[in-house]
């Protein structure tokens, strides 16, 4: 029997299938950036799927966004589940089963899809981050990696970067990670003007549908 759709926003393609590429919000809730890269990766043949971690909250204030952190932190359980059923709702949403799924973070969500990558190695086959890091250790995964990151970011500095890789590599993990010059962190959210960039958002995005089109490994 099909699972109801947990809360969060559905985009899947014409053909009404797909690979399943699961997309974890920034700190800002799942706003309208992140159902447009949705969208986006529905018209270039994905299924994709973003969870709603904050349960229909969203905001544009740094402020107010680490509060919504320290509110997610503090439940770390829920989101958990949350996450948890996402994954089970796109599997069986997507296809082919065999392929497993993708997952593609922004900042706080790319934490979160590192640590699905450790925690869901059968399910979860390619990530890619955005000016996000996490854990250390990748022994339990079984994905590629493709990371996106800024030359100038106060929240994700180039050591975060280097350490990120250098961990991924101990694990043996196929990994790339791009650092995009004179950028700063959100630099791929065009509603964030004070930190986009055009260029760098464009050369991000192809990279990124190359490296989702990669035949299944």
């Amino acid at each position: 029997m099909p699972l109801s759709q947990p809360p969060g926003f559905l985009a899947v393609p014409a053909a009404g299938a797909g690979p399943g590429v699961l997309v974890l919000h920034a700190w800002w809730g799942l706003n309208d950036t992140i159902r447009a890269f949705c969208t986006q990766l529905a018209d270039a043949g994905f299924v994709a799927f973003a969870p709603d971690l904050y349960r229909g909250k969203v905001t544009n204030s740094i402020s107010a966004a680490e509060a919504l952190v320290n509110a997610l932190n503090a439940d770390a359980a829920r989101a958990a589940s949350d996450l948890a059923a996402a994954v089970t709702f796109l599997s069986q949403r997507a296809g082919p089963p065999d392929r497993g799924l993708a997952v593609l973070g922004f900042s706080l969500g790319a934490y979160f899809a590192l640590e699905l990558a450790n925690a869901d190695p059968e399910t979860i086959r390619s990530v890619v981050l955005y000016y996000g890091t996490g854990p250390d250790d990748f022994s339990a995964s079984r994905a590629e990696f493709l990371g996106h990151f800024a030359e100038k970011d106060e929240f994700e500095p180039l050591e975060s970067v280097d350490a990120l890789d250098a961990a991924l590599k101990r694990a043996g993990r196929p990994v790339r990670l791009y650092v995009y010059p004179g950028t700063g962190h959100w630099f791929a959210e065009p509603d964030r003007p004070d930190a986009y960039d055009p260029a760098a958002a464009s050369l991000a995005w192809e990279r990124t549908l190359a490296f989702l089109r990669q035949p299944a490994g």
